[in-house]
């Protein structure tokens, strides 16, 4: 498919996506995430602290959600008819925040004040930043949180769509699976959970600390419907996440890098949770050129 062709994008009836700025052609996509990555490792760097490795394995995913399916506002985060977006793994807030700057939620010059005092962007994502719908901390919750807000629109009379995106760690807790099979059982069929299969989880991989696979078949066994993509190329997220409005609720099991774009932080756990030093920096930066 031509890079120049803008490929599949959620309709609400017979409107376009009301979006604050033109839906981006998988040329731009790409272009996007590439200074998304770079954002966000300099606000790591600068900071001090921070979470590298998840935040690069989710860009591409956000890109394709906020740039290519979502329906928002940015001028006015709280519209009631806007999509939601709920960031599961907060602790990834960096790459989350870039993409809310890019979308126009608030300016560039706030990615500087991430961790510090007082600061717009603290560590983990919390409602008091624009754009943003949860708190986070402990993991596990968002998916819960993401099925009240999808049974609030069926109360509402609302055609909003929920998207939660989930860490393959926090797949190991227990309340995703409750809320996973309340889900099913409500028939939530604008919910749609995002799980960012990066197979690494704190300082390991997820099979050193509990198996999850076959993961696609235990979500279909919740009574949801499954779609596995690779989380780097924009097309194939957009197509699963087109294909999500069909029905639901839906898991897309978007296969993913951990430290995408950067050699040396791929697929390395040393970064789950550690911010690049000097040298580092540098040569990440050179990567992302």
């Amino acid at each position: 498919m031509s890079a120049r062709i803008i490929i599949p994008f959620y309709i609400a009836g017979d409107v376009l996506a009301a979006v604050n700025q033109p839906l981006q052609t998988v040329e731009e996509m790409r272009a996007t995430s590439l200074q998304l990555r770079r954002d966000s490792l300099e606000m790591i760097y600068g900071a001090g602290s921070g979470h590298p490795g998840g935040s690069l394995s989710e860009i591409d995913i956000l890109v394709a959600l906020y740039f290519g399916v979502m329906r928002y506002d940015a001028a006015d985060p709280a519209w009631p008819d806007r999509d939601r977006f709920i960031l599961s793994k907060g602790h990834a807030s960096p790459g989350f925040y870039t993409t809310l700057s890019m979308a126009g939620y608030f300016g560039r010059e706030e990615l500087s004040s991430y961790r510090k005092t007082d600061g717009l962007l603290q560590g983990h994502a919390h409602p008091m930043t624009p754009g943003v719908e949860m708190n986070s901390g402990s993991l596990g919750m968002g998916l819960s949180f993401a099925l009240g807000h999808a049974l609030a629109a069926r109360l509402d009379g609302k055609d909003y769509r929920v998207f939660a995106l989930l860490g393959d760690g926090e797949c190991q807790e227990g309340e995703v699976w409750e809320a996973a099979m309340s889900a099913a059982h409500h028939r939530a069929t604008n919910l749609t959970a995002i799980v960012d299969r990066n197979r690494i989880q704190n300082d390991r991989f997820t099979d050193e600390v509990m198996t999850l696979e076959p993961l696609a078949d235990r979500w279909r066994d919740f009574g949801w419907n499954v779609i596995t993509c690779d989380g780097h190329e924009h097309v194939e997220v957009l197509r699963a996440l087109e294909t999500a409005s069909e029905g639901g609720p839906t898991a897309i099991i978007a296969n993913t890098v951990k430290g995408k774009g950067v050699s040396f932080m791929e697929n390395n756990p040393a970064f789950h949770g550690r911010a690049p030093n000097a040298e580092e920096y540098e040569a990440a930066l050179k990567e992302l050129a």
